[in-house]
């Protein structure tokens, strides 16, 4: 769970209404650090071979499906998504890189 601004953001909804996107193959969600709300939704997306849509494009579309403190702030591209041998996407790896250098994984 990610907690913005004292709401409770569930990765799984948010990752549903990306996932809805014509153009994304598939996507997690974490929450980043934040200065003003504690923790950012940021999506990490896998778009479809052949596919463009940008960070923009992706949040807006976003925006008419969920609430507006559930749209994620940012969206970085990457070509796959970690796992682990059953299948299950590895999020303390896509989190990792943002909380370094914190002392709590929450802000």
């Amino acid at each position: 769970m990610i907690i913005s601004g004292g709401e409770n953001v569930y990765p799984a909804e948010v990752e549903s209404a990306v996932c809805d996107h014509p153009d994304v193959a598939e996507a997690a969600v974490v929450g980043v650090p934040d200065d003003k709300w504690g923790e950012a939704v940021k999506a990490i997306v896998v778009l479809k071979p052949g596919k463009t849509a940008t960070a923009t494009d992706i949040i807006n579309f976003t925006r008419s499906r969920i609430a507006g403190y559930k749209t994620p702030k940012t969206v970085d591209f990457i070509p796959a998504l970690p796992r682990n041998p059953s299948g299950k996407i590895l999020r303390r790896e896509l989190r990792a890189p943002f909380w370094e250098g914190k002392d709590r994984q929450v802000n």
